[in-house]
């Protein structure tokens, strides 16, 4: 597991982070987990508005590195300006659980984030651990109000379950962060000239931290490694210089990384096992003096961490044929653990290798069927299918993940497959097989793509297009004709798709429907064709049928890919506005669109191979 800890100063983030993640040298390479803490990341009112409907850019920044690693962000966690991210390889996604996160204020007294925790638990192969990123207040005085901040953080935060309901609770604690503990006593040319000299051990005897591990009760089992690395506090920005301001604030080893193990902790099965069971080793603890944004230099450690014993079988096994070259051979048999608790809303992801979070699917199939449901009663394997229109077109090597709604995770995978069928012909849709001519498309349908999004998947897989969990970076334009009878829809039918002489066209903002089904698009007799394919084009009567099925779910979980951020636009002659304008203002905003994760409601049940 390697903990990375760094106070970035609202810093815009730098271009490589491959050295500070430890992944450009050859015994680093097996890292299973990897947790990010930052602190002080840019929350201005402006910023953080656009990173409320946007991925924010550390964490964009840190999935397009990681993931060509095969890492995949498990769950991440943001307060204000303190953030958490969690990767794991995707090998052991079915075995990350119980995966939970949460936070606790105490600037101005409890009512601003800018102070605080942000913590994320989860079970790692039957074994509960937690990690916990911290910014406690600054400044050499308040040693006792950090004390109290800690502790109130551990007070207040609380998790569901029947185990490790409290942070101490968990058998393995990484706590990290801006602690903001400093040198007591010592005058400023003092610790300066220890720096210099290389002797921080005269240094560590008066740091704050290591003074208060052995006095304060709160911080009694936690273990932190030698201090073998100079102070990370205060810098010059841009420099390795430390603060040459009229503060000349001292030099202090701020940015620190501790854990603790939970004493007679329960192992898996419920046995207690011997204090030596659980076991960790710390193999590097050091800072990184070439990142230069902040006026703190980042800290990473890298542990090794023995559990007593492993639960090597995941909730969901799933099982694949090695190559799909025929759409018929997109067959998905699955089978479900005995104390597994399975949802309406479970659905079976196709991934790149390569992708960076569990909805970064290329399409997806929902968990469910008839036949299906009788097989799970048996412990028997249940069988889904991919339709031929979400299967992607080309070569490539894929995973596939279940994803449970109730886990909010993956709780099977499969190992890397091949998919290799034939591209569609030039100007036609790759996932479009409906067999149609072109002849039979709908010339009044044209989607305008917009740029790429900023977080597209790894380099090597040009034509993916990555599906955030948030919303795309631009918008595309549909131009549809609309109907004559707006009383009855707001979207033509499909008896009048082509519109009658003198239809204005309308301009609507579409919203992504991942698995969707996909149409070939013309514009006066020419075949539309962009960089992504024409996956993106979806003809009127398929956004009729989405906002119909959407729009009047009161129980419809928020999405951010859901959000309508602008009003539709009418383009009309001047006299047809005149005498419509009260019925121009019934064409609405742009359709709500579901996704795998958002559904309708409960009492609705999602169709084999349908979209949501």
């Amino acid at each position: 597991i390697t903990v990375v800890t760094w106070n970035v100063g609202t810093a815009m983030p730098p271009n490589d982070v491959t050295s500070l993640l430890h992944l450009n040298t050859g015994e680093t390479n097996d890292a299973d987990m990897i947790a990010i803490g930052l602190q002080e990341v840019n929350s201005k009112i402006n910023k953080r508005l656009k990173d409320a409907l946007f991925t924010d850019q550390w964490s964009e920044l840190f999935m397009d590195v990681l993931s060509p690693f095969h890492f995949v962000l498990v769950s991440t966690v943001r307060m204000q300006g303190v953030i958490l991210l969690v990767f794991a390889k995707y090998y052991h996604l079915p075995f990350l659980q119980d995966i939970q996160t949460d936070c606790t204020r105490t600037g101005l007294g409890g009512y601003w984030g800018n102070k605080g925790g942000v913590s994320i638990r989860l079970s790692i192969f039957g074994h509960m651990v937690c990690f916990l990123n911290c910014h406690l207040p600054a400044h050499l005085e308040k040693a006792e109000q950090r004390k109290e901040d800690f502790a109130t953080i551990l007070h207040m935060q609380q998790f569901e379950g029947r185990v490790a309901n409290g942070i101490l609770d968990h058998d393995l604690v990484f706590w990290f962060g801006d602690l903001n503990f400093r040198i007591e006593s010592l005058d400023i040319r003092f610790v300066k000239y220890a720096i210099d000299s290389n002797i921080l051990s005269q240094l560590w005897e008066k740091d704050q931290l290591n003074i208060a591990k052995s006095t304060w009760p709160v911080l009694s089992g936690f273990q932190e490694g030698p201090l073998n690395f100079p102070p990370t506090f205060k810098f010059d920005v841009g420099t390795n210089k430390y603060d040459s301001s009229a503060k000349k604030r001292k030099p202090a080893w701020t940015d620190r990384i501790l854990w603790k193990i939970k004493g007679g902790s329960t192992g898996a099965g419920g046995r207690r096992p011997s204090r030596s069971v659980l076991s960790v080793s710390q193999l590097c603890y050091c800072s990184h003096m070439e990142y230069t944004i902040s006026d703190h230099k980042p800290v990473a450690a890298l542990f090794a961490v023995q559990f007593a014993s492993k639960a090597d079988k995941p909730p969901v096994e799933i099982y694949v044929a090695d190559e799909w070259s025929r759409p018929e051979q997109a067959v998905v048999r699955y089978k479900m653990a005995a104390g597994f608790h399975r949802s309406s809303w479970d659905w079976i992801g196709l991934y790149r290798v390569g992708f960076r979070h569990p909805k970064d699917y290329v399409s997806y199939v929902w968990a469910r069927s008839d036949e299906g449901e009788r097989c799970l009663e048996k412990q028997l394997c249940a069988q889904v299918m991919f339709s031929e229109e979400a299967l992607p077109k080309g070569k490539g090597e894929y995973i596939l993940g279940y994803y449970s709604n109730n886990s909010s995770s993956i709780a099977g995978m499969t190992e890397p497959f091949q998919i290799s069928l034939p591209r569609s012909e030039e100007g036609s849709s790759p996932t479009d097989s409906s067999g149609s001519s072109s002849e039979e498309e709908d010339d009044s349908t044209l989607v305008l793509l917009a740029p790429k999004s900023r977080s597209p998947s790894p380099g090597k897989m040009k034509r993916h297009r990555s599906r955030s969990p948030s919303l795309a970076k631009f918008q595309g334009l549909i131009l549809r004709p609309s109907s004559r009878d707006r009383g009855t829809s707001r979207s033509p039918s499909p008896q009048s798709r082509r519109g009658l002489p003198g239809d204005i066209p309308t301009i609507h903002l579409p919203q992504e429907e991942p698995g969707g089904r996909a149409a070939k698009a013309k514009e006066s007799g020419r075949a539309t064709d962009g960089q992504e394919g024409s996956s993106f084009y979806q003809t009127a009567q398929e956004q009729s049928r989405s906002r119909h099925g959407a729009a009047d779910k009161p129980l419809a979980r928020a999405d951010p890919r859901n959000l309508g951020l602008l009003p539709a636009l009418r383009l009309e002659m001047i006299d047809q506005a005149l005498g419509r304008r009260r019925e121009s203002a019934d064409q609405g905003y742009p359709c709500q669109r579901m996704s795998p994760t958002s559904p309708l409601s409960s009492s609705t049940t999602p169709k084999e191979g349908g979209s949501p």
